[in-house]
């Protein structure tokens, strides 16, 4: 097994085979969170979440009062802070993300209208908590209980939607059970439509984390609902409750608050081309909630970067080929290659790439030959399969012959 080190990591810290995108100031919608939508991520709306960088295991910690954490990058899927995320937490309000949701999905489907008038129901006008403020007997528009649920966290404006989506809002919650499957949720668990509590009902920081996720990116064209300030209906204007939003560090998500869960906050946002998206809960205060949120999105764009080591067809390595049409075959990562690094991580990276030497023809394209690895001190360790970027034939009998031949009486 041929192993190299020194030339590589030489390589990949003065930049000749990646290029860093770096990420020091502070304000970005995230690709979940709040940019103007498809513009903000260049992503189509139909192609897949980036999956967690290969291997890359938790970056963090970083001391925060949350009771539950979890901070992500965005672009490469690299988790930052993880603090009991996958620990079922009562998640208030937070809860109305899969609402919000669904709505978006039916919306994109065509199923339902932004200017479609939605009956308001007792129960929905007589439902406690945050409100919007709908009247019993009246027809509200959907956009405007959209904008009553990511404003003004409205109980009211979840159970008109809910009921007229499923028809009750103890079905909704079987659709929103559904949807958490679909989307690989897997330590959530929904009762109702907007988070009261209920001792079934329950999520993680990383399921909110992954749920806000795919808001930002399956249904830009509706992101934009998060970034407002304010909205008045009914003669009555309330603020947005996400204090994060309020100050411009953040252009959404939601926010949440029970006594068993504390203050909750979902936020993102993207500065300099990186997009990141925080989850905290089981803060004391509101005030608590803020400063923490405020600190911690900081500290997620400051001490980090988003780093391209390759591009899919790069080549890393020409590996030697014995009795083959070509003396070598390229080594490849096979797609782009896009990690979440500490911002001092070239002074102490190593890089090491590995494969059996020589290579033994026939070589498929994009059969996997060995492998690179990343690592060092305070540095996210990762391991990247290497790939053939060419095929490369056996010799027919002559040319082996001949090869073989050359071999003995050169001693190569």
């Amino acid at each position: 097994m041929l192993e190299k080190t020194a030339m590589l990591t030489r390589r990949l810290l003065l930049g000749s085979t990646m290029a860093v995108t770096a990420a020091p100031a502070i304000a970005q919608p995230r690709h979940p969170a709040g940019r103007t939508a498809a513009a903000a991520h260049g992503k189509p709306a139909d192609q897949a979440l980036p999956p967690p960088s290969p291997g890359q295991t938790p970056i963090g910690p970083v001391d925060t009062t949350a009771r539950w954490a979890f901070i992500m990058d965005y672009n490469t899927g690299a988790t930052l802070l993880d603090k009991n995320a996958d620990e079922e937490m009562p998640p208030s309000s937070m809860t109305k993300l899969m609402t919000i949701y669904i709505v978006y999905e039916r919306l994109a489907q065509g199923r339902m209208k932004l200017d479609e008038q939605l009956p308001v129901s007792e129960k929905a006008w007589r439902m406690g908590g945050s409100k919007m403020f709908v009247q019993v007997g009246t027809m509200v528009p959907v956009e405007d209980l959209i904008r009553g649920i990511i404003v003004d966290s409205g109980n009211d404006a979840c159970i008109v939607l809910a009921e007229a989506i499923s028809g009750s809002e103890q079905q909704f919650a079987v659709l929103m059970n559904e949807t958490g499957q679909k989307l690989g949720l897997t330590h959530s668990h929904f009762m109702n439509a907007t988070g009261w509590p209920d001792p079934q009902h329950h999520m993680s920081c990383r399921d909110i984390a992954t749920l806000a996720a795919h808001i930002i990116h399956d249904f830009p064209q509706y992101y934009h609902y998060d970034s407002e300030k304010t909205f008045k209906y009914n003669n009555i204007e309330q603020q947005n409750r996400n204090p994060l939003v309020q100050r411009g560090t953040a252009d959404g998500l939601k926010t949440g608050h029970t006594e068993a869960g504390g203050y909750g906050l979902c936020a993102s946002t993207k500065r300099d081309g990186r997009r990141v998206v925080e989850v905290l809960n089981g803060m004391a205060t509101n005030r608590e909630r803020s400063e923490e949120g405020e600190r911690l999105m900081d500290w997620a764009f400051a001490n980090f970067e988003d780093v391209k080591l390759f591009t899919a067809d790069a080549v890393i390595e020409q590996a030697p080929v014995w009795l083959g049409t070509a003396p070598s075959v390229p080594l490849v990562s096979g797609r782009d290659l896009e990690v979440t690094m500490p911002r001092n991580w070239r002074h102490n990276a190593k890089v090491r790439i590995s494969y059996d030497s020589p290579i033994r023809a026939p070589v498929a394209k994009g059969a996997t030959l060995g492998t690179l690895t990343v690592s060092g001190q305070g540095v996210p360790s990762m391991e990247v399969k290497l790939v053939a970027g060419a095929s490369v034939p056996k010799l027919g009998l002559p040319g082996r012959a001949m090869a073989v031949l050359t071999h003995y009486v050169t001693g190569g």
